[in-house]
């Protein structure tokens, strides 16, 4: 007997924790990490401007309480791209 594909992930993104490092969000089924000194942006936030995220096209994310705007790209591989904002 065979298996069926699994369809397309329902799960919206997530945050899933936040530590003093920085958070993890679950994006389309895999986690990741943002570390507050690769996104220093996070660093002095409160909790509810960093779950208060909205989603744009699938794949960027925009924080509009912090004035954020990361695609999955940057999330992902962050040493690929510096800082502009300081």
């Amino acid at each position: 007997m065979k298996s069926l594909k699994h369809g397309k992930s329902t799960s919206k993104p997530e945050v899933l924790n936040i530590s003093e490092h920085g958070f993890w969000m679950l994006i389309n089924g895999s986690e990741y990490f943002l570390a507050f000194e690769r996104f220093p942006w996070f660093r002095e936030a409160k909790v509810s401007e960093i779950t208060n995220f909205e989603v744009h096209h699938g794949s960027h994310f925009y924080w509009p309480g912090l004035d954020v705007d990361l695609s999955i790209n940057i999330i992902a591989h962050p040493e690929k791209y510096r800082l502009i904002a300081k």
